[in-house]
């Protein structure tokens, strides 16, 4: 595998402990304080995060009649949708392209891991963006947070939840997981642990041994007047949230829905073996049972930081260990949600932060980053599925049609979540700020490819 980033700016003790607070017992819990009428009935989303920037060559926009320093090594299949291509290790989602679509056009100018990851997961750029800028609570809101806070989930229901690892390397933690200036108490869940281990658990979700619901509320009765004695040391911001988050925990706790999709050994055998018995697929329809469950965003993080940073060995490393696991996953994905009556309800979304370049790094047998053009698939809530929206140049380096930025793709979510894109909200200094300024990707749900 190749060597990790090393990076030499850190991170403050202050936004250590303003990003922090979300792991105050492994939550990060949504408790809308506005709420805005939709225009329609709110969908829940899945991203499918290809985190360390997947090869759109190697994925959705392969160049069989290249040459060889382009093309690369691996083979192109046909699938079901006529113009697209797909690469030769997605034989599932070759063949079930007639329920999802496929966006060829994407683009940005941020060719650094975290600020594009920041962009594509909020659909804003990152305020103050550089090189390496890590988590901070001046970032715009990730989808599930910028939800949360105009649609207040159900009591007991996470706004959102990240799974199955932080997106962090070292201390750098990557802007993107969380609320940003809308605070803590819209921070999603954060998962820790691999579902696919058989001792699987979360812990903060169940009560600890020998103890019952009823002792627990008497925990929180006695936690209560605990800080109502210690309130007069502090009354600051931080604190009372920090109470919030408490009280939202055991909310989550007690209420027993969310807790019960987390058992992921109640599922039938045959069906986890359908995801693939291996930390992708499980990953994968544990989101599946989390929206079921009425967790309206559920991040699915494919392998740790940069897993499919591909600066080396990319041919072998995605064919062999990141394609394969991902394709069976998916593929599962889309199936259950349209065997359960689920995907006319519910975006799936499959991305990296960026693609990777045309030109095969020869040396190292690689590709590096590329923001100018990626790709990436989008199924349910009303996408029309079974169409190639927009294209790339012969070397797959620049979109040739209408490009679509990361600020498109929010427009699009939050219109999926039933949240106007152009809504206000407030940062942390009160002043006033759009949440989104792209525009809706309406080729999807329109059907007319650009």
């Amino acid at each position: 595998m190749t060597a990790p980033h090393r990076h030499t700016i850190g991170v403050t003790r202050r936004e250590l402990l303003q990003v922090g607070y979300s792991g105050l017992l492994g939550l990060g819990l949504a408790n809308a304080a506005t709420a805005a009428a939709p225009r329609k009935k709110p969908k829940s989303l899945i991203i499918v995060f290809l985190t360390g920037a997947a090869s759109h060559l190697e994925t959705w926009d392969p160049k069989p009649d290249a040459p060889a320093e382009i093309r690369g090594e691996l083979g192109a299949i046909q699938t079901k949708t006529p113009g697209l291509l797909a690469c030769e290790a997605m034989p599932k989602l070759a063949a079930r392209s007639d329920k999802f679509a496929v966006v060829r056009s994407l683009a940005h100018r941020e060719n650094n891991h975290l600020v594009a990851t920041h962009h594509v997961l909020t659909g804003h750029q990152q305020p103050g963006a550089f090189f390496d800028k890590v988590a901070s609570r001046d970032d715009f809101p990730n989808y599930a947070a910028g939800r949360s806070y105009f649609h207040k989930p159900p009591e007991g229901t996470p706004g959102g939840v990240n799974l199955p690892t932080y997106l962090q390397e070292g201390p750098l933690l990557w802007p993107g997981q969380y609320a940003g200036f809308l605070g803590p108490k819209h921070d999603p869940m954060q998962v820790t642990s691999d579902p696919n281990k058989p001792d699987f658990r979360i812990d903060n979700l169940r009560p600890a041994a020998g103890m019952d619901v009823d002792q627990l509320k008497d925990r929180v009765a006695l936690l209560d007047a605990v800080n109502a004695q210690q309130r007069w040391l502090s009354e600051s911001a931080e604190t009372k949230k920090l109470s919030d988050q408490q009280h939202q925990a055991v909310s989550v706790l007690t209420s027993g829905a969310v807790a019960r999709a987390f058992e992921i050994d109640r599922e039938p055998a045959a069906v986890r073996d359908k995801y693939g018995r291996h930390a992708f697929g499980q990953s994968i329809l544990l989101a599946r049972r989390l929206v079921e469950a009425g967790v309206p965003v559920v991040q699915a993080n494919m392998g740790r930081v940069q897993n499919w940073d591909t600066h080396g060995n990319n041919f072998k490393r995605m064919k062999d260990e990141l394609l394969p696991p991902t394709d069976r996953g998916v593929a599962a994905l889309i199936d259950d949600l349209g065997d359960r009556g689920m995907l006319d309800d519910t975006l799936v979304m499959v991305l990296g932060e960026f693609g990777r370049t045309p030109k095969v790094d020869n040396k190292n047998a690689g590709r590096d980053h590329w923001a100018a053009c990626f790709c990436g698939l989008f199924a349910g809530a009303g996408v029309r599925p079974g169409q190639v929206i927009g294209r790339s140049d012969k070397s797959g380096g620049y979109p040739v049609t209408t490009p679509y930025s990361p600020d498109d793709m929010g427009a699009t979510v939050y219109s999926v979540l039933g949240v106007d894109p152009t809504a206000e909200v407030r940062d942390r200094l009160n002043r006033p700020v759009q949440l989104n300024r792209g525009r809706v990707i309406t080729p999807l749900f329109d059907g007319r490819s650009e």
